[in-house]
């Protein structure tokens, strides 16, 4: 199974790690990736922590753990690639939707498309 049929059929938590130019780490519950044609892999964000971060360090790394009993899912180490703010793409992917004052009281949004580096097991190696 692929990224993108494994993401549209699993349920589960999702955490994107950054880091800023000096290390200093952040951790941020995020939904299920968007898996694009091309095979990258990109995520909505809006401006804050985690898009800061990303302005000066391009490396993440995003921890899936699937529901259910067991310690299963996946951790992607990515690497950011290109970003678009506030574009017909980034609306076509989302999959919530909110109130106009709302969106706009929370700022803008980001797509940050990313190129998958590495693929591991929540637990383990791989191998």
């Amino acid at each position: 199974m692929g990224l993108r049929e494994y993401f549209e059929n699993t349920k589960g938590l999702g955490v994107l790690s950054t880091a800023d130019s000096e290390g200093r780490v952040d951790a941020a519950v995020y939904g299920r990736p968007h898996i694009l044609e091309d095979g990258s892999i990109a995520f909505i964000a809006r401006g804050r922590l985690t898009h800061h971060n990303l302005q000066s360090n391009p490396h993440a790394a995003y921890l899936f753990a699937e529901e259910g009993p067991g310690h299963k899912g996946k951790r992607l180490f990515l690497t950011k690639i290109a970003e678009e703010e506030e574009t017909e793409r980034l609306y076509a992917l989302r999959r919530r939707s909110y109130p106009s004052e709302q969106e706009t009281k929370k700022g803008p949004k980001f797509l940050v498309i990313f190129r998958l580096d590495k693929e591991l097991p929540l637990i383990g190696t791989g191998e």
